[in-house]
């Protein structure tokens, strides 16, 4: 499995600055996110992708396109591998919002409010990674899947965070824990 964090996002950037929340909902990529995703598509070209899925927000949506687009393959939207909500950018896109925006994308395992009405415990975050984590080890696939998601949801994982449009690539131990195979993540 490999591991794509989103590219820099507005709320990012500005955050990045002041260290202040800085009150954007579902933060679209910045002109460096979009440079950052190009450049993952062109490092992922030479793997072994069969499947991308991807969280719901704006910026991984973004950030999964050029992939997509490479790679020839549909995105999986699910809110499976969404960030954790804890900050103005979790505050999702509805689905009717999304799937205007992104017409050729099936919204279908998406609810019309699909992210927490409050911050999201740290113990139901674990769950959900937990979860996503056995079953996505449990496909057949899972060696070959791209998911496209956040920090969080990637530091939940695996222990251990990733900069904006970096990646990594995973293996699953004998004890079913998830390990980092390159010690060089692409970069974006």
């Amino acid at each position: 499995m490999i591991l794509l964090r989103h590219g820099q996002s507005e709320f990012n950037l500005h955050f990045g600055a002041t260290g202040q929340d800085p009150g954007i909902p579902d933060a679209p990529l910045t002109a460096l996110g979009h440079r950052q995703a190009e450049a993952a598509a062109e490092a992922l070209a030479g793997e072994d992708i069969r499947r991308i899925l991807c969280s719901p927000y704006t910026r991984a949506l973004q950030t999964a396109a050029p992939v997509a687009r490479r790679l020839g393959l549909p995105v999986v939207v699910t809110p499976a591998v969404r960030e954790r909500r804890g900050a103005s950018c979790d505050i999702g896109s509805s689905r009717t919002d999304l799937a205007q925006a992104w017409p050729h994308l099936d919204f279908g395992a998406v609810e019309e409010v699909w992210w927490p009405p409050e911050d999201e415990p740290h113990d139901a975050f674990a769950a959900r990674a937990a979860l996503f984590h056995a079953d996505a080890t449990a496909r057949p696939d899972w060696a070959h899947t791209l998911v496209v998601c956040h920090w969080g949801f990637i530091m939940a994982l695996t222990g251990q965070g990733l900069t904006n449009g970096d990646w990594l690539r995973c293996a699953v131990s004998e004890d079913g824990r998830l390990l980092r195979v390159d010690p060089a993540s692409g970069r974006g």
